[in-house]
């Protein structure tokens, strides 16, 4: 087991038991590691310390539950989100597949695919010449079929794997680099209304939730929320377009294409990357 399947299965394992509260040696125990070693280990993947993380799944998650009443209603008309911590320190633009190409199937349009190791488990990517087209977990579902979904919505195009080529869309949310792009581009297929939903999901800050109510609210289509749950549900790029973020309107977690032991784990992260980033800006002052 490599490290990136240590930090995952922890996580994963953080995720089921956190009602216990389990402590250092018990996680580490788990993935076979002592403690020591499992705790610099953790936080050189992760960037915060198994018990922040779990922190996150709890009392923090909290929190945030009890705040996501807030309206998207004001935010409704951006288009991205810049912001200051990992997941949104680029400028993210959307951009979905015209009518002329959607006929085409694809046709001259070269896709490069490829896996990533993170610390949220194994990622698919793919990408075209104008931004990254899919993006999932592949713990989910395997990277073959999501290679013949893509295929099957794409029959006409070309496809490469060269993960050198597509490791620029997971390093933009899990690395800190000089080299990552100002600006990232995701290249969607979709109705007009999921386009629609996927943009309004772009506007949910990090580290908040938004319920699909407030959504269907947001595209002025109050009675929608079915629809938009749907449209939640067929997200292609994880993370990037942060379906993670939606819950239902009692704060229940609702359900997520990737389980919802992935949707936790997603979210406990990303508030403590999002309380990690704050904590240097204050070192900073």
């Amino acid at each position: 087991m490599n490290d990136y399947a240590r930090i995952e299965k922890a996580m994963a394992y953080m995720v089921a038991h956190a009602a216990t509260q389990p402590n250092l040696e018990t996680v580490s125990a788990h993935v076979h590691l002592s403690a020591f070693h499992f705790q610099r280990l953790f936080c050189r993947y992760v960037g915060i310390s198994p018990k922040r993380f779990l922190q996150a799944l709890t009392l923090e998650r909290g929190k945030q539950l009890m705040q996501s009443s807030t309206s998207l209603l004001d935010i409704a008309h951006s288009l991205g989100l810049s912001g200051g911590s990992r997941l949104y320190d680029h400028f993210v633009q959307l951009e979905a597949v015209t009518p002329g190409e959607y006929k085409r199937q694809g046709e001259g349009v070269e896709i490069t695919y490829g896996v990533h190791e993170t610390p949220l488990g194994h990622i698919f990517v793919a990408i075209t010449p104008r931004g990254i087209c899919r993006m999932g977990f592949v713990d989910a579902t395997s990277a073959d079929e999501l290679l013949a979904r893509l295929a099957k919505e794409w029959p006409r195009s070309t496809f490469h794997n060269n993960p050198i080529a597509t490791r620029y869309a997971v390093e933009a949310i899990f690395a800190k680099s000089e080299a990552s792009p100002a600006s990232l581009s995701l290249h969607v297929t979709g109705t007009n209304f999921q386009v629609a939903v996927w943009r309004a999901l772009l506007t949910i800050p990090e580290g908040q939730w938004a319920s699909y109510t407030h959504i269907a609210q947001a595209l002025g289509a109050p009675n929608s929320s079915r629809a938009v749950g749907n449209a939640v549900g067929a997200n292609p790029i994880a993370l990037w377009i942060p379906c993670h973020r939606v819950i239902q309107q009692s704060g229940a977690l609702g359900g997520y294409r990737w389980g919802i032991a992935k949707k936790q784990m997603v979210q406990a992260w990303e508030l403590a990357q999002l309380d990690t980033t704050t904590s240097e800006a204050e070192l900073s002052l």
